[in-house]
């Protein structure tokens, strides 16, 4: 029997998810069966406004094999163990979102049903917050790889990046090139699809050229040339959960120390971010233009900045929401081009990275064809992915104490059901949302919760196996290790310098 032709498939678009999706698929898929072909234009631009990560990057890199020093180098890139909240519950209040664990699971039961009990029992035990090494990293500037003994307190965190967003798709389009990728320059400017089946059969360019494939990958960002205008794949609307629907962006010089967070802080419309790379610092300004004029927005952007600005502020528009299905017929939507959540937690790259990485465990093959229950796989988990992390950027809005318009509708909004629910849930008992796929963790959401100034009426039973007395002397001893420990890691400025130097590209203010 003759061996089946390899599935040929097209990537349409280019930026971080085109390259994305090519570098893994070029990693991960055996060539004798496939063939990937990129069309981009460097005439048409990316958004790339996001340059910061969640730990999950982490992985994808370490699955292709890249080396970090180098790839930090390459994309002026920083390190980040978690996010900092400022102004969310009322002007001034802030808080972490760490990328790490929260306290000891003693007695068989999760942390925050000891430090519940301690509380409610008036004992001095100081704040949730208190027990998170990667929060005592944050509030100390500083940074080293964690250890790999489960054992320390020194391994119970993780760590992600902030790089140039536009830098890391050159530095994966490199990479994906030398492995094969073949990189096709030219706009598409028209979709042919077959009469039977409706899937799409070619896409044609602007010099006349035309490519055929038997799966397409849309990386075309808002536009959605295949998923949605050509497949005409219904879009889900969520702006009356998350009404935010500008972006200013602008980046400004880089300024010492080198934090190893990135900081959203709470505006009269909106809120603001700030991330800090080896080469400048990145901002921006998300806001409703409900509540907000862009004029004003602007200048709240601008008078935001620590430092002098790099140029003038460019805005992005855009409406929370997502594709009713990513993957349709023999098209595969893979970032913007599926759905858009605003950057306050991180999401689209873990987002396009999700998708990748999902297309590749469901991967068809020419022999098989495109199976439909493929395809309904990965759009269940789609969903899942971004319903979640759509419940958990909505959870920072609606527990505010703020004064304003904006703030006062996102208060009294309705909800969606199941984030009612886990917030009903956690303030009941004290148990908090702990999935084993997708976004987020446990401890996650145990940040935020208490972060906004939601907190637990009761606690679990179990937490009562320990003596009170005893409970106290544990949880000051955890504090100390956090503490000592803490205060005895290097700089995050100074590891950056020592670990993965950049070329300096702009001066530093």
């Amino acid at each position: 029997m003759a061996e089946a032709a390899p599935l040929r498939i097209v990537i349409v678009g280019g930026g971080t998810a085109g390259w994305m999706a090519a570098a893994a698929l070029s990693k991960l898929l055996p060539a004798r069966d496939y063939t990937l072909t990129l069309i981009e234009s460097d005439e048409i631009g990316t958004v790339g406004v996001g340059e910061a990560t969640l730990p999950h990057i982490k992985v994808f890199n370490d699955t292709l094999g890249i080396d970090e020093a180098q790839f930090m180098r390459e994309t002026q890139a920083s390190l980040k163990v978690g996010i900092e909240f400022v102004g969310w519950d009322r002007p001034g209040d802030r808080y972490v979102h760490p990328f790490g664990t929260f306290g000891e699971p003693w007695a068989g039961i999760d942390f925050q049903h000891h430090w519940a009990r301690a509380k409610a029992a008036g004992c001095d035990v100081g704040e949730l917050h208190d027990y998170s090494f990667a929060i005592a990293a944050c509030r100390n500037n500083a940074f080293e790889l964690p250890n790999e003994d489960p054992k320390s307190i020194r391994s119970t965190y993780a760590y992600a990046y902030h790089f140039d967003a536009g830098l890391y798709a050159a530095f994966l389009r490199r990479w994906s090139i030398a492995r094969g990728v073949e990189r096709i320059e030219g706009k598409v400017v028209d979709v042919a699809r077959d009469a039977s089946s409706g899937h799409v059969a070619s896409v044609t360019l602007e010099s006349g050229a035309v490519i055929e494939g038997d799966l397409f990958i849309d990386c075309s960002g808002f536009r959605s040339l295949l998923v949605g205008q050509t497949m005409d794949t219904a879009w889900c609307d969520w702006s009356h959960w998350l009404p935010c629907d500008r972006a200013f962006a602008v980046p400004s010089l880089r300024t010492e120390p080198l934090l190893p967070f990135t900081r959203a802080t709470a505006q009269e419309a909106g809120w603001t971010w700030r991330i800090g790379l080896q080469h400048r610092t990145g901002n921006g300004h998300v806001f409703c233009s409900s509540f907000t004029d862009e004029d004003r927005a602007r200048d709240v952007l601008l008078g935001a900045l620590d430092a002098a600005p790099l140029g003038e502020p460019r805005m992005l528009r855009f409406q929370a929401g997502r594709r009713a299905a990513a993957w349709a017929g023999n098209c595969v939507a893979i970032g913007l081009a599926s759905g858009f959540l605003e950057p306050l937690e991180s999401t689209s790259i873990f987002l396009i990275q999700a998708a990748v990485m999902d297309l590749i465990n469901l991967m068809p093959t020419r022999r098989s064809g495109i199976d439909p229950r493929l395809a309904a796989e990965f759009n269940r988990l789609f969903e899942v992915h971004y319903d979640r992390s759509r419940d958990f950027i909505v959870l920072h809005y609606l527990a505010n104490r703020r004064e304003g318009a904006l703030w006062d509708h996102v208060r009294n909004m309705e909800l969606p059901d199941g984030l009612a629910h886990k917030i009903a849930l956690f303030e009941a008992s004290a148990a908090a949302p702990d999935y084993r796929y997708g976004l987020f963790s446990r401890d996650s959401w145990l940040a935020v919760l208490v972060g906004q100034g939601i907190l637990p009426n009761a606690h679990s039973l179990l937490a009562e196996a320990i003596p009170l007395a005893e409970l106290e002397a544990q949880l000051a001893d955890l504090k100390y290790r956090i503490d000592v420990n803490a205060a005895d890691m290097t700089r995050h400025g100074d590891f950056i310098r020592s670990y993965c130097p950049a070329p300096a590209l702009e001066p530093a203010a």
